[in-house]
Order: C-alpha cells, then structure tokens, then sequence
C-alpha cells in the first residue's frame, strides 16, 4: 500500500495573496514565520485549526492549501 504525506499549496497561495509573507502569514493565523516556512516545505504538519486559519487568510478552501500526496517509492 502506498503512503500518503500531507502536501500543501501555502507558498504558492501567498504569492497569489499580493506576494504575502510568511511573517504576515503568520501573524494573521497566530503562528511564528518559522512555523509557516516549516508547514510549506513539509516538515511539519499543521493542527486542524491552524489548517484552517491558514486557508482562510489566504481566501481560499481548505483543499485547495492542504491536499494527501501518495508515496509510491
């Protein structure tokens, strides 16, 4: 059975958001700009609740930020 890591299109989305920060990110959900920087590259996965502050200060739904990627190594 192949694994599934959560992917996320939070870099991408912040560019779209005027090119956004991750420290204004950050600062809209209540997290630290290092905490941003490791959500989008995968090294930590956000709580549901911050998922969900994520997409909403980005304008956008949920599945549209955070999405399951299959590992097929």
């Amino acid at each position: 059975m192949a694994e599934r890591r959560l992917g996320n299109a939070v870099r991408l989305h912040r560019f779209l958001a005027h090119e956004m920060t991750q420290a204004e990110l950050g600062e809209r959900v209540g997290v630290t700009r290092q905490t941003i920087a490791a959500i989008e590259s995968g090294r930590y996965s956000p709580s549901l609740e911050a998922a969900l502050l994520i997409a909403e200060a980005l304008g956008k739904p949920l599945e549209d930020i955070f999405f399951w990627e299959q590992d097929n190594g």
